[in-house]
């Protein structure tokens, strides 16, 4: 009787360990295939809205990838748009608004079917923390309202944003003398921060990550195109199908729950 069961634990603990050994001579020959893959560098422009939860997955595509390096460019998606336009080097475009990804199409510089529509933010308008005077909207108009900031209009995609909602409101035209314009969200958001302005209009996802500001109202649905986020494979990219290996993985349902993480809405 001892010895039928010295005999199968014996076998128990020879299974183990082949299954150990197996596993592990797996994960060793994964690593090796990694390590045999060449080293590759995708440079990605995206909006500048983007960069808290980009910088994130870049982290994780690390991880997964170690032969590939992320590179980004963080800008107005009008800027970046016309940077790819004048033939600067990247690998993939990622825009806060279909407009200029759509010019890029036109101008045939995207690759055929890389582009996927993948978020959608929304806009807010935000003061900073001890701000008590802005209730809403309407207050911007108030004499104590000195300065207003928004996203350039004609190339920053909160700005187009900001400026159809306050026109459907039918106030954009009455604070024109106490407006300032930003290069990109970011800025709008770090004067709101500082205090050099008393109110901006960002997107949702940048006053989430900061806690030097708070969320007034936010810009009602409809009175403003919605903030879509389309991605794709430029067509000039010297590293195509690695560019398509990091659109599918921030697609992915991992990346998604990243970008939902920073306030995003992910796009079925």
């Amino acid at each position: 009787m001892k010895n039928r069961k010295i005999i199968t634990t014996t076998i128990l603990v020879l299974a183990m360990l082949f299954s150990v050994i197996g596993c592990s001579k797996k994960d060793d020959s994964a690593s090796k295939e990694q390590a045999n893959e060449p080293e590759v560098t995708i440079t990605v422009s995206a909006a500048a809205s983007l960069k808290d939860a980009m910088t994130e997955l870049q982290t994780l595509y690390k991880k997964e990838k170690s032969n590939v390096t992320i590179t980004y460019n963080f800008g107005s998606s009008g800027s970046l748009q016309q940077q790819i336009e004048q033939g600067a080097p990247a690998d993939i475009f990622m825009s806060a608004a279909q407009k200029q990804m759509t010019a890029l199409a036109e101008k045939d510089l995207i690759l055929k079917d890389s582009k996927k529509d993948l978020l959608e933010n929304k806009v807010v308008l935000i003061t900073s923390k001890d701000n008590t005077s802005i209730k809403d909207f309407s207050d911007l108009t108030s004499d104590s309202i000195k300065k207003v900031a928004l996203g350039e209009t004609k190339s920053v995609p909160v700005g187009q944003y900001s400026e159809e909602s306050l026109k459907k409101l039918g106030i954009f035209d009455k604070i024109q003398g106490k407006t300032v314009y930003a290069k990109d969200v970011k800025e709008v958001l770090a004067w709101v921060e500082t205090g050099n302005v008393d109110v901006g209009m960002v997107y949702a996802t940048d006053a989430k990550v900061s806690d030097k500001v708070k969320v007034v109202k936010e810009a009602e649905e409809g009175s403003y195109t919605k903030a879509i986020y389309p991605v794709a494979v430029l067509k000039d990219s010297k590293n195509v199908d690695a560019a398509k290996a990091f659109v599918d993985f921030i697609s992915s349902d991992a990346g998604k729950a990243i970008f939902e993480k920073y306030g995003f809405s992910a796009l079925k």
